[in-house]
């Protein structure tokens, strides 16, 4: 059955995470805790799309535009609780239009709740013919969490919150993980009464699922993972997810043929891709959208950024963000990818290399101790230790360019914007400040003067 409409609560501070911004912005693997929620509750594809804001509300409401341009933001006003959110966000979405059917409210500081989890519930609540249907889940430690309590029949009674339960309630392990799907008619009828009478002076939403069950029937769907509805209030339970999940990305990757030999130590987000037979060494973050090829080589200790490294490549004790590294060539150690670097096949960048916008041709090498910025190398060239290509004059940046089948000699300096053709050779310690033909070999004449005895007797 088609969502009505879905409801992400955004508006809480989370003074748990002890953060200067709000918790929903905190990120896990690669994305905020909104962004992960939001993503999964479109996949649904609800008629509307709603995400309700309060604390730095501003801030909140454009990170939620960035992830879904159609998006539809309600401001909570001082009332506090889940339940003011919803009362908030359905009055406003029936100023926009009559609701029909089911609407599915879901916290947003759960990163690892899922579209598949979503639909099972959604499916749930409509086959059961329940007025209001609560996720939830089993834990061994249920401290923190609401406690589902059931009739006889397994019908959900209540929700009771920690600090509000019994010492019989309190041992309860089935917790409410704060997802609902509700009929939009019954969930109207259950919030219009909402009292403030708890320990926390909240309006409850928990509290609308007892006005919900005199209406109609109330139900739970069990969540059959549940790491998807594990929520994060502080910054140890999202170390600890944390930690949980990657094992379990890394395991992912290993059953797909790739050998990672530390997963405690190397940390893959969601949209990272890893082609058989690729090796990850201990220590690497692979984060973004970075792709690995074939047989390709990373690691120890290499974070990649939004980087593509093609079959057979290698990159050790390096650091790449948005650069793509061509088959065969060989990134580090140490060294300084910035975004914008393109390596043909069979390439090189050695030891303390710092690149950025450079393309880099096939068999072409920068073997150690060079910057090579805003720069276009030919196939085959060799450029020799220290050199500098002189980008920036202070307003512009200037790009070098240099053929093939270059040899270029220690301490180079190419000032730009300057052009060296093919085939050409230049002495170490060169200044090429002018455009150098094809075949030509080109150097600078630098005077050595030796001064003896410059130093005083009583220093010799």
């Amino acid at each position: 059955m088609a969502l009505s409409a879905a409801i992400v609560l955004a508006a809480g501070e989370g003074t748990r995470m002890r953060s200067n911004k709000p918790k929903v912005l905190h990120t896990f693997a690669g994305k905020t805790f909104l962004n992960r929620v939001m993503d999964s509750v479109a996949a649904l594809e609800p008629d509307t799309l709603a995400v309700v804001v309060h604390f730095q509300a501003e801030r909140v409401s454009e990170a939620a535009r960035s992830y879904n341009e159609h998006v539809t933001i309600v401001n909570q006003d001082d009332i506090p609780g889940t339940g003011r959110a919803v009362q908030c966000a359905m009055a406003q979405l029936a100023d926009q239009g009559q609701l029909n059917g089911p609407v599915l409210i879901a916290a947003s500081d759960m990163p690892l709740l899922d579209s598949r989890t979503l639909r099972e519930l959604v499916d749930f609540h409509s086959a059961s013919g329940n007025g209001a249907t609560v996720l939830t889940t089993i834990l061994d430690d249920p401290t923190g969490y609401g406690r589902i309590i059931r009739d006889r029949e397994g019908n959900v009674l209540r929700i009771v919150e920690q600090k509000d339960a019994n010492r019989s309630e309190l041992a309860v392990q089935e917790v409410n993980t704060s997802v609902y799907v509700f009929d939009a008619a019954l969930l109207v009828q259950a919030i219009a009464d909402l009292k403030s009478n708890n320990a926390q002076g909240e309006f409850y939403l928990t509290d609308a699922l007892e006005t919900a069950r005199s209406a109609g029937k109330v139900g739970a769907f069990t969540a059959p993972d549940p790491l998807t509805v594990e929520g994060v209030n502080d910054r140890v339970q999202l170390a600890a997810l944390s930690k949980t999940y990657n094992r379990r990305v890394c395991e992912h990757w290993m059953r797909e043929g790739v050998s990672i030999l530390d997963p405690e130590t190397t940390w893959i987000e969601d949209d990272v891709q890893i082609g058989r037979d690729a090796t990850i060494l201990p220590g690497c973050f692979l984060q973004g959208h970075t792709v690995i090829g074939q047989d390709a080589i990373v690691g120890p200790y290499t974070t990649l950024i939004d980087a593509v490294v093609d079959d057979g490549a290698t990159v050790e004790r390096s650091r790449v963000q948005e650069s793509h590294i061509g088959a065969r060539t060989n990134i580090g150690p140490w060294t300084y990818l910035r975004p914008g670097n393109e390596f043909g096949e069979d390439a090189k960048a050695g030891a303390f290399v710092e690149m950025k916008k450079a393309h880099i041709g096939n068999g072409t090498k920068v073997p150690h101790l060079s910057y090579i910025g805003d720069a276009q190398l030919g196939d085959h060239t060799n450029i020799g230790g220290g050199t500098i290509t002189a980008n920036y004059d202070g307003v512009h940046k200037n790009r070098t360019v240099i053929g093939a089948g270059c040899h270029v000699g220690a301490g180079n300096l190419f000032v730009a914007p300057v052009e060296v053709g093919d085939n050409v050779t230049t002495g170490a310690g060169s200044v090429v400040r002018h455009a150098v033909p094809n075949d030509t070999m080109v150097y600078s004449e630098n005077t050595q003067h030796n001064v003896e005895g410059w130093k005083p007797a009583w220093e010799r």
